[in-house]
């Protein structure tokens, strides 16, 4: 069955898992009654292969996990065997480099609230060959242009960002804001006024040559990249803290970055019209993308696909 539907990727397009069967793309369907797509009830990770290595698959999958303890949502599967399926579907679409959402629903209920009608999760897992970055090709190598959000990041005693969840409403008002006036990305804020993180992104500062981030009581998601870019810094010699930002310390920082699994790590030049520093990647965000280039292909950080 496997070996069909490879010849039929090669032939057609992407396949994608949906509770342990494969569909092509154009056919992967759930029902109209699944609370993931009525009411956002669900967690999903993004996931990115580099040359036939999961970047940090175990961990993206403990998180999900969690995810899940904290909605009360108990995914059918162990971690060993959902591990297999990703695995299983980027072999199946031959795909060594490639976004992955892992994507796991409350699954199909009635149109009440209630999660105790949804007698079994739905589980998907779709692999793209490539996904478009924010601000386009050149966003790494001149910077993205930004604005500070009037939607603030919901509270951590809220829907909180701490949880990967399927609802991004709160993401895609700020997106929207983004668009509107005609720059590549948001920035939001927390409800005491703090920076947060991007619509998608956690975010970091340079000021005095010293790297500063948002803590999690600022409503942020804590990021796998995130985590990592700390530690490649600490390991470089930068000394790195979480602590709250002002929207002024933004505009006055000497480089500003986000980070994050489709991301990676985009320099921003420009917040609301302030010029960040010099208006290009400084050189600290350089170096920090120059090392996680080298590292995201080491298989101890992540799992091989063969």
């Amino acid at each position: 069955m496997e070996k069909k539907m490879e010849r039929e990727k090669l032939m057609n397009e992407p396949v994608v898992y949906i509770d342990g069967r494969f569909r092509p793309k154009s056919m992967a369907k759930i029902s109209v009654y699944d609370h993931g797509l009525l009411y956002g009830d669900g967690v999903f990770e993004g996931i990115r292969a580099y040359n036939g290595i999961v970047f940090k698959l175990k961990e993206h999958i403990d998180r999900l996990y969690q995810s899940a303890h904290t909605i009360m949502l108990e995914i059918p599967l162990t971690k060993e065997k959902l591990i297999a399926d990703v695995i299983r579907t980027l072999r199946i679409n031959v795909f060594k480099n490639a976004y992955i959402r892992l994507i796991v629903t409350r699954g199909v209920g009635d149109l009440g609230l209630d999660p105790r009608k949804c007698q079994r999760p739905t589980i998907i897992i779709i692999a793209e060959p490539a996904i478009r970055l924010v601000g386009g090709e050149e966003a790494k190598e001149k910077g993205i242009t930004t604005i500070i959000s009037w939607v603030k990041r919901d509270p951590v005693d809220a829907t909180t960002h701490e949880v990967k969840s399927l609802n991004y409403l709160n993401s895609i008002l700020a997106k929207l804001e983004a668009n509107i006036a005609g720059v590549d990305e948001a920035i939001m804020l927390s409800s005491q006024g703090f920076v947060s993180e991007g619509v998608g992104e956690n975010i970091f500062e340079v000021k005095e040559g010293k790297i500063f981030t948002p803590p999690i009581s600022a409503g942020i998601l804590p990021g796998l990249t995130r985590k990592k870019i700390m530690e490649l810094a600490e390991k470089l010699g930068y000394q790195i803290m979480e602590r709250d930002i002002t929207p002024n310390e933004l505009f006055t920082a000497e480089e500003v970055f986000l980070t994050g699994t489709a991301a990676e790590i985009l320099p921003v030049r420009e917040v609301n019209k302030r010029v960040i520093g010099e208006g290009i990647p400084g050189p600290i965000t350089k170096r920090l993308m120059e090392e996680f280039e080298k590292i995201r292909e080491d298989p101890s950080e992540g799992i091989p696909i063969y």
